[in-house]
């Protein structure tokens, strides 16, 4: 591995040799949408340096648009996976990016209908905030489509710097 590699880029502190868990929320409303996730789920596990991929039993969940709910649009699949990672928060994200740009992910509107939507939502216990990188997801904690899923696979989850999982789903009004 070269060592630009080995010490990630823009606040990527240098990675040691022991692997994060971390959490990558899925999301499609356009498409085959459960074999685009079932394709997107194998991609993770052929990321270098990632093995130990997880990924939770979907859900639907209306639409979020920058107003808010949408029932007409087509309603989303959601799911959450759980990878054992050796990758660099930034690579890591350069590698989602790349999965969703195969499933044909065009970024046309913020929030957008979408073939995938791969987010990290959270990287070990780690708090970044960078140009390109904000991690845990400044979403996360409000989306009961990321919480739900998380808990299913593991119920004692916790957002770094926000608290345990089921007490932030716990909090939420609206399950969409």
């Amino acid at each position: 591995m070269s060592r630009r590699l080995a010490q990630g880029f823009e606040g990527d502190a240098p990675r040691e040799s022991a692997s994060v868990t971390a959490v990558i929320a899925f999301g499609s409303n356009l498409g085959d949408r459960a074999t685009i996730f079932a394709e997107a789920a194998d991609d993770l596990r052929r990321m270098p340096l990632t093995s130990d991929v997880r990924v939770a039993p979907a859900i639907e969940s209306v639409a979020i648009r920058v107003e808010g709910p949408d029932a007409d649009a087509p309603a989303y699949l959601n799911t959450v996976a759980l990878i054992a990672t050796r990758l660099a928060p930034s690579i890591l994200m350069s590698y989602l990016h790349a999965i969703e740009d195969r499933h044909g992910r065009e970024r046309r509107e913020q929030w957008g209908d979408r073939t995938l939507d791969l987010d990290l939502i959270a990287y070990g216990n780690r708090q970044i905030r960078t140009r390109r990188l904000t991690v845990p997801h400044p979403r996360a904690a409000e989306r009961a489509f990321v919480l739900d899923p998380w808990l299913a696979l593991d119920p004692d989850a916790e957002l770094p710097g926000l608290g345990r999982v089921a007490e932030l789903r716990a909090a939420i009004e609206d399950p969409s």
